[in-house]
């Protein structure tokens, strides 16, 4: 099959090694062999010189990356997500001049990354799930068109690298579950298309207040900074910031588009009272706040009636104190609401009845006191969510009105909590129809769309770049 340009036997039960005879076809440019039970290592491919779109993803590969790679100078997707690859980061691909979407996730690629990064024509670069280990070097990234950088679930740790503010084209960065110890990164504001940011399970510290209300964050539209070490009042000047979860008409809500080009779109994973949402198509009309399991105080401002937008909002496992703010009956377009394990007081606002695409609400462990409100929405949730409230009664609480002070059992420690669920998440961003009690958390898995085939096919030999 000399003349053959494509291959495809993706998701199938295909099983052994992948056959050395696929790098005899010499016209080979897009070969993928993703989501099947191939083992043993990746071939060197050695006459398949023209190949661009290689993905090998969801298999059972081992062994190192074959430096024939670095060959394949026409080379623009590479994938070998989800394997056991055992080996250091390949800076000796960076040289490849087409690259474009690199993706490493869910192997055993470990070592520190101290080399200073290249790749200048990378738009995607998805490390996340491995053992990479140390600190960022203070030069790790230079200038570049970098749009998705996926560094989440390794062992890194010290202080982010202040190189991050030379992508300005970045659209989505994920550093969740590491260890990375520094104050919030409000010099990331530099970054004009930011639309996903995940520091969620990190170590980072002190109060989310010295922000530029003019600058901002432009078109962030999912922040999750939940469980690490925040404190402080939740500032008026941080949810000014957040200027993309204020109001949209509904031409802007129609602009909105899949993050990514037409071959490559970011995906996300939500979290939910332990189970995982996966959307392979993300779209930046999901919006979501996460400030869980940190250590804010006071109260929740008024001025969070400025999040408009906001579908999906998590302030759990804090300090806040004082009653339920009337201003969340304005967050019109919210489906998911957790305010557990406060010091929340007071009654539930009967107004809240008035969010009527709520599918999801967690009020527990607070000390809310008075009848449940009996309309909409809210005759549809569980015990679940007001347990821990001894003063709380009404449907759907065995509880009568009258029969209010009873004992209820203390909230589980947090660790137990954790054994049972843990937040990952993409920006990420954003799933189109109704989320259904979401919080985000972001590890984020990539996907190539099917339309870079379609156009791929439809373009032959001829220059990719002109056929965009």
């Amino acid at each position: 099959m000399s003349q053959l340009q494509t291959f495809n036997v993706s998701y199938n039960n295909l099983s052994g090694s992948i056959p050395n005879c696929l790098g005899n076809m010499s016209a080979l440019s897009w070969l993928g062999l993703q989501g099947n039970n191939f083992s043993g290592m990746i071939p060197k491919f050695s006459k398949a010189t023209q190949l661009q779109f290689l993905k090998v993803s969801e298999n059972k590969l081992e062994g190192k990356l074959p430096r024939s790679l670095a060959k394949y100078t026409q080379l623009t997707v590479l994938d070998v997500g989800s394997n056991m690859i055992n080996d250091t980061f390949p800076f000796w691909l960076e040289k490849l001049p087409a690259l474009e979407v690199f993706i490493l996730r869910e192997n055993r690629f470990y070592g520190q990354i101290k080399h200073r990064f290249v790749f200048p024509t990378l738009d995607v670069l998805d490390i996340a799930s491995n053992q990479f280990s140390g600190e960022l070097s203070i030069d790790f990234l230079q200038p570049t068109r970098l749009r998705s950088l996926k560094i989440g679930g390794n062992k890194l740790e010290g202080k982010l690298s202040r190189s991050l503010a030379n992508c300005t084209a970045l659209e989505v960065l994920d550093l969740g579950n590491n260890m990375v110890h520094d104050p919030f990164p409000f010099w990331l504001e530099k970054l004009p298309s930011l639309k996903v940011l995940v520091l969620r399970a990190n170590r980072f510290y002190g109060t989310i207040s010295k922000i530029d209300t003019e600058r901002g964050f432009p078109k962030l539209r999912i922040l999750d900074v939940a469980s690490n070490n925040f404190s402080g009042d939740l500032s008026i000047e941080f949810l000014q910031s957040l200027k993309a979860m204020a109001d949209m008409t509904n031409d802007e809500k129609a602009k909105l588009d899949y993050i990514g080009e037409s071959y490559y779109q970011d995906s996300v994973t939500i979290v939910n009272k332990g189970v995982e949402m996966f959307y392979q198509k993300v779209l930046t009309i999901l919006t979501c706040l996460d400030l869980s399991n940190n250590s804010f105080r006071g109260r929740i401002p008024e001025e969070i009636q400025m999040l408009r937008s906001l579908r999906v909002m998590n302030l759990s496992n804090n300090g806040f104190s004082s009653e339920i703010p009337l201003a969340l009956q304005n967050l019109k377009d919210l489906e998911s609401l957790d305010l557990s394990r406060n010091k929340l007081s007071g009654k539930i606002p009967p107004q809240l009845t008035s969010l009527t695409f709520l599918a999801a609400l967690n009020l527990s462990y607070n000390q809310l006191e008075g009848s449940i409100p009996q309309s909409n929405q809210f005759i549809t949730f569980t015990n679940d969510s007001y347990r821990g409230n001894p003063k709380l009664c009404g449907l759907p609480l065995s509880r009568k009105c009258n029969e209010v002070g009873l004992p209820v059992a203390p909230p589980p420690r947090r660790d137990e909590e954790y054994a049972m669920s843990t937040w990952k998440i993409a920006l990420i961003g954003y799933a189109s129809g109704l989320v259904v009690g979401l919080c985000i958390g972001y590890t984020v898995l990539n996907e190539l769309g099917n339309k870079w085939v379609d156009k791929f096919k439809k373009c032959g030999k001829r220059n990719r770049r002109r056929c965009r």
